[in-house]
């Protein structure tokens, strides 16, 4: 994790610390199942729960120094604990096998994880509803294939951003609940050792659903599911950073990233103000998806259980959840404060003098009785010479006898109006907002 892309509030689940503190919260809770299930005494859970403490930088650097001599993480954690608690520390992990211990400890992190994160979409969602609001009626050049194609409103665009993000929030509580789970059903999954009952008791101390069935694992297309949900959200926030980063660019400039005092923008050129908040965003949503096929890898495990897919979560469990929570961050200040242009919104609608109207013309010559084809044809010959001879298009269509024998100028003039195409705004933000206003 780069702490230039960090956040503390996420970086601290994935501490040594953190670590060491679930697995003797995993091990506490099996151990309590047996209690209750009669196969370990009760005061051995109590020593154990009185003397297992907390665990400091130094506790990390002596587990550190045993494993170098076990190679075996979750030993090495064992017998640091046996050497804090004493003899009773021996019925801690009884039965259980080491993956008992780290799976059901990971779907702990990734559930904490993903209610950072959905806190995370949910201010970003905020943000964009606050803004969509705001410009609910700006009018605007909507385009196809990077062309003018029909006005919309600002507004309306953000509701499309807002709409997507509630889709990404209703698919990311879908993966917490499908990774919220914990297994203690040993070495093969059979509960040789253990009956279910203790991990049924131990998954609900621990806030956590057994998995149904497991092998020596959790199975792990469930994680797989969890980073393809996160990948997603990050492509989405990708989709609408490469929109801000089209909309800042010199000849159309209707929105800009925030620019503060003091900032430079190129090292060579003082004039620069350059979309590097969006462009940060598009490259981290890269790294998201790499992330994402990285964890599709996992799913395919020999037999049981082997050990290819460990060294892969140790790496892509904390950075995916650590860019994800920055992106997120990022990207709802990014919305609060962008700077918006509705002048330069209105300029570039009347830029083709009137042609995205053409869609209008063609269908009022429609209900006048003109053939579709032929009436197509009509309004794009006028439309073409705007493009080819720089003639103004109502102009343009003003001079063409053919299309005026069916219009007249008013009728002409009043297919020209932004205010026809925004006239359903009110309805698309009930949709998408459950309010209008």
């Amino acid at each position: 994790m780069l702490a230039r892309y960090s956040r503390p509030e996420m970086v601290s689940l994935w501490s040594p610390q953190a670590r060491l503190r679930r697995w003797r919260d995993v091990e506490l809770a099996a151990l309590d199942g047996m209690v209750r299930a009669g196969i370990a005494p009760a005061e051995a859970l109590a020593e154990c729960q009185a003397r297992a403490g907390d665990f400091d930088d130094a506790d990390v650097r002596r587990i550190d120094e045993i494993e170098r001599v076990t190679r075996h993480d979750v030993i090495a954690f064992l017998t640091f604990l046996e050497e804090r608690i004493g003899p009773a520390a021996r019925w801690l992990h009884f039965g259980m096998t080491s993956s008992d211990v780290l799976d059901t400890a990971l779907g702990l992190v990734l559930r904490d994880a993903a209610d950072l994160l959905l806190q995370g979409v949910e201010g970003a969602m905020a943000a964009v509803e606050r803004r969509a609001f705001e410009f609910k009626r700006t009018p605007m050049m909507g385009r196809s294939h990077g062309i003018h194609a029909e006005p919309m409103s600002f507004g309306h665009k953000l509701a499309l951003w807002y709409d997507e993000l509630g889709r990404g929030r209703e698919r990311l509580l879908h993966a917490r609940k499908t990774i919220a789970v914990g297994k203690m059903s040993g070495a093969v999954g059979t509960f040789a050792h253990l009956p279910p009952a203790v991990e049924e008791h131990a998954c609900l101390v621990l806030g956590l659903e057994p998995a149904p069935a497991s092998s020596q694992i959790v199975q792990r297309d469930r994680h797989a599911e969890y980073f393809q949900v996160l990948a997603l959200l990050g492509s989405s926030i990708e989709k609408f950073a490469t929109e801000i980063r089209h909309l800042q660019r010199t000849e159309v400039r209707e929105v800009e990233e925030p620019f503060s005092a003091g900032q430079k923008g190129s090292s060579a050129m003082p004039h620069k103000r350059n979309p590097i908040l969006s462009e940060n965003l598009s490259g981290l949503a890269r790294m998201l998806r790499g992330y994402s096929v990285a964890a599709l890898e996992n799913v395919a495990l020999w037999h049981e259980r082997d050990i290819s897919h460990s060294s892969v979560e140790r790496m892509v469990a904390p950075d995916a959840t650590t860019v994800l929570d920055f992106m997120l961050y990022r990207f709802t200040g990014l919305i609060d404060a962008l700077r918006v242009y509705p002048e330069r919104m209105r300029a570039n609608l009347d830029l083709l003098g009137g042609v995205v109207n053409s869609q209008r013309l063609l269908l009022e010559l429609a209900r006048r009785g003109v053939d579709r084809q032929k009436a197509y044809v009509l309004v794009q010959r006028n439309a073409m010479r705007t493009y080819e001879e720089g003639v103004d298009f109502k102009t343009a269509l003003l001079s063409d006898p053919e299309l005026t024998r069916v219009l007249s100028r008013e009728d002409v003039e009043a297919c020209f109006s932004p205010d026809y195409h925004l006239r359903h705004v009110d309805e698309i933000f009930q949709r998408v907002f459950g309010r209008s206003s």
